[in-house]
């Protein structure tokens, strides 16, 4: 089947098998390898995309479900070699280690502070229950979050 929809700004006219997964489609047909797949069973968080700006684990949508979509991933968030402010923020506040869950919290956190522009720890904490990183104890994760969602905001005051 056909399905075209949007990807990290350019429209985008593929055929799909239709079980195809979003997570597949977005790595093996766009090569948008930023989006990982971490457990296959929806529990980790590692696949998190945006589906017209809400947060989803994109290996439990296939990807026909995203046809006539606006999806942005990971790689749809830096202008050029600039960071986007949560990116940035992550890297800053070393809200990681190996990395591999980075791109699902990044996604998760926008989502968060779209709703929350000013997220308390518990927020935050609360929000990313459904993204797990095995390597760290969070505490950066929070405090990368947190400093994205003030940079964000610092953008809008200027």
């Amino acid at each position: 089947m056909d399905i075209t929809l949007t990807v990290n700004g350019k429209p985008v006219t593929a055929a799909v098998a239709p079980a195809t997964l979003l997570v597949d489609f977005l790595r093996d047909q766009l090569r948008l390898t930023g989006t990982h797949i971490g457990c296959d069973t929806s529990q980790c968080g590692a696949c998190v995309v945006h589906v017209d700006g809400v947060s989803v684990k994109s290996c439990t949508l296939l990807a026909a479900a995203a046809d006539g979509t606006e999806v942005t991933t990971i790689e749809g968030l830096a202008n050029g070699a600039a960071l986007h402010p949560m990116q940035q923020a992550f890297h800053e506040c070393h809200g990681l280690q190996c990395g591999f869950c980075t791109p699902g919290m990044v996604m998760s956190a926008l989502d968060l502070v779209g709703r929350n522009p000013e997220p308390s720890d518990a927020d935050v904490r609360h929000w990313l229950e459904g993204n797990l990183c095995r390597c760290t104890g969070y505490q950066n994760i929070v405090a990368s979050v947190r400093a994205g969602a003030a940079a964000m905001l610092d953008a809008k005051g200027a």
